[in-house]
């Protein structure tokens, strides 16, 4: 279904005078043995050429060839006699599935390869061959061998689109209703599909929308196939009439035995009627819930995540990030905005998601904000993929990015960017300080935002539509510092000078982002956003967001906490500076409250139901307990 194109090339090849061998190359499962079996049903069902009717698809396995090999020679011997009962038979067409396995099949100190001695056979037209192999496989084994390699005719199996998946598993869905007995609409495989593209980064389509469907039949029907109680009294029963006609046999009563038999009968009638009418109300439909739960469980996604809907998500957007943001309601609403445009259809489908530059002092919230959209638009925080651009400050290392060419050290391990997208096409790709790149960096950057594709070191094109592009920067910073006495001191002004502050910081960051970047890669982002400065009341938030976090950890510990206002003060002052915003906050409460907690967890100092509060005494944070009972 859907693979005519690939079939009708395969046919082509396959009638050609001499090197008529095709080999299909794909990630796994993109379904390359099923376009073979494809070619098998259309000789059968006479839909080929007419040279092509008599021929028979055999399918050889190397792995039985090598089985029980031992002495040298026996390899050689057991294919050479293969060889020559294919000759025998011009109408058998063979396929090897994993062909890369033929270089170096069987191959001991002194002799050949399976590789090398089908070589001359397939040469000569003497040997029909169809293989099916990875594209990494095949060059890796099967390219770097040229007289190998130019005796097959490559056909290049891609991933199908989400439509032709949809029509593939339509084609399916027989077999999976017969096999669960369970009914499944179109409405559930779309379902199924676009799920599975969205929330199963690793693997291939069809391959794991068919997975995703398979699992979510399965686990229904395993919760429904449980045996109801009649039936089990009915079974049980038959179990001891069964055993006392046994008994009636062999003490020669054949009367009671008789009777004892007319009683089975009787009770296999009424087990029958049973399982009919229990097959009639259990029913198994399928649904969307069903499929959520089943993805849920393959990925460790949480089920809520996957059963929002991406309208609803997007609607609410602002809303989720506010939670967690703090202070930052232009960028938020900036980069909500730009995501809503792209999801909805309105942008163009052909560049990423969203793509900005997240500027302004340090320790605001730039990459807290990169980690919180990957969690909500994503549904994980390992949605993330984060390049650290320190390591790229040479010219040498920008193409680990995308890979290093052909011949170089580190062209097997693939680019450090395009292998993790490939893998995870749906992510947010944070480039994290970009003023520390090579410039030869923003040359990959053009492309990325423009066409929304890279191409690898090994000519795969990789697609960047599905994912949110971040760079962060400190550039202005120093800047901002210097020029005025205010700096960073935010949260210490007036509203007013904060936002005069923040508009005096936007133009800065502006000047600053200019002279290092080009203007045709400033004006491919969606927005150039520069953090605001944080005031003390927004410092007190975020305190209460990590506390909260602590909170959560100690509630699974039976303990309870609290802050008692003054050390709350107390750890704000010493957890905000000029230089670092709040970033040091987060080390403050490790150090000064967390330690101190777990030294009281380690020393038993502690019970389930205690209520530990945070003071400040004598100018230093200490941790006071009492008891549910004390407190009553």
């Amino acid at each position: 279904i859907g693979r005519d194109k690939e079939l009708e090339r395969m046919i082509t090849i396959l009638s050609r005078r001499t090197k008529n061998n095709p080999v299909l190359i794909g990630e796994p499962g993109v379904g390359k043995t099923a376009i073979v079996e494809g070619l098998a049903q259309r000789i059968v069902h006479e839909d080929v050429p007419a040279h092509l009717l008599d021929k028979r698809v055999i399918m050889l396995d190397m792995a039985a060839m090598i089985a029980g090999t031992k002495y040298r020679g026996e390899f050689e011997d057991r294919l050479k006699k293969v060889v020559a009962e294919i000759k025998k038979h011009a109408n058998i067409i063979v396929f090897i599935d994993e062909l890369h396995l033929l270089v170096g099949a069987g191959a001991a100190e002194g002799s050949m390869d399976a590789a090398n001695i089908l070589k001359p056979a397939l040469a000569r037209g003497e040997l029909h061959m169809i293989g099916a192999t990875t594209l990494d496989e095949y060059r890796k084994h099967i390219e770097k061998d040229t007289a190998l390699e130019r005796r097959f005719q490559t056909i290049v199996v891609k991933e199908p689109t989400i439509a032709q998946t949809i029509a593939i598993l339509k084609g399916l869905k027989s077999y999976y209703e017969k096999h669960h007995g369970a009914t499944i609409t179109d409405d559930v495989i779309e379902s199924a599909v676009y799920m599975s593209d969205r929330y199963v980064s690793d693997r291939f389509m069809p391959d794991k929308a068919i997975d995703v469907l398979d699992e979510a039949a399965a686990r229904v029907r395993v919760k429904q196939g449980h045996v109801p109680s009649r039936q089990r009294d009915y079974l049980k029963e038959l179990k001891h009439l069964n055993e006392r006609m046994e008994e009636a046999v062999a003490h020669e009563d054949y009367e009671r035995a008789a009777l004892y038999k007319q009683r089975i009968s009787q009770i296999n009638e009424k087990l029958e009627v049973e399982k009919i009418a229990q097959e009639g109300k259990r029913a198994i439909q399928l649904t969307d819930d069903d499929v959520a739960h089943a993805i849920a469980v393959m990925t460790s996604i949480p089920v809520e995540k996957v059963q929002t809907s991406e309208a609803k998500l997007l609607r609410q957007l602002e809303k989720h990030l506010s939670k967690y943001i703090i202070g930052q309601r232009e960028a938020i609403q900036k980069v909500s905005r730009a995501i809503r445009r792209s999801r909805s259809g309105v942008a163009s489908s052909r560049r990423p998601i969203g793509s900005f530059v997240f500027m302004g002092p340090t320790g605001v919230g730039k990459t807290q904000l990169a980690k919180v959209l990957a969690r909500e638009v994503f549904g994980s925080e390992d949605a993330l993929i984060k390049i650290d651009m320190s390591e790229f400050g040479e010219k040498h290392n920008t193409s680990r990015l995308v890979g290093a060419p052909a011949g170089y050290v580190g062209y097997e391990d693939g680019g450090k960017l395009t292998d993790k997208i490939r893998r995870q096409p749906y992510s947010v790709v944070l480039f994290d300080e970009i003023e520390k790149a090579h410039p030869d960096v923003f040359n990959l950057l053009l492309q990325l935002l423009e066409d929304g594709v890279l191409t690898d070191a090994k000519g795969r094109e990789v697609s960047f539509r599905n994912t949110i592009i971040i760079l962060t920067s400190n550039l202005g910073a120093d800047q901002m510092m210097k020029e005025s006495e205010l700096g960073f001191r935010a949260h210490s002004v007036k509203n007013g000078q904060l936002d005069s502050l923040h508009e005096r910081n936007v133009r800065l960051t502006r000047e600053a982002l200019e002279k290092y970047m080009r203007p045709e890669l400033i004006n491919r982002f969606d927005g150039i956003i520069t953090f605001r400065a944080l005031t003390r009341a927004e410092v007190g938030k975020i305190f209460d967001l990590l506390i909260g976090e602590l909170r959560q950890r100690l509630v699974r510990q039976g303990l309870a906490l609290k802050v008692a206002p003054a050390a709350k003060r107390y750890l704000i002052d010493k957890g905000y500076t000029v230089k670092y915003g709040a970033r040091p906050l987060r080390r403050i409460i490790e150090d000064e409250v967390e330690h101190a907690i777990a030294e009281g967890v380690l020393a038993n100092s502690y019970k389930k139901g205690d209520i530990l509060e945070v003071v400040l005494t004598k100018g230093v944070i200490a941790i006071e307990r009492s008891s549910e009972t004390e407190t009553n």
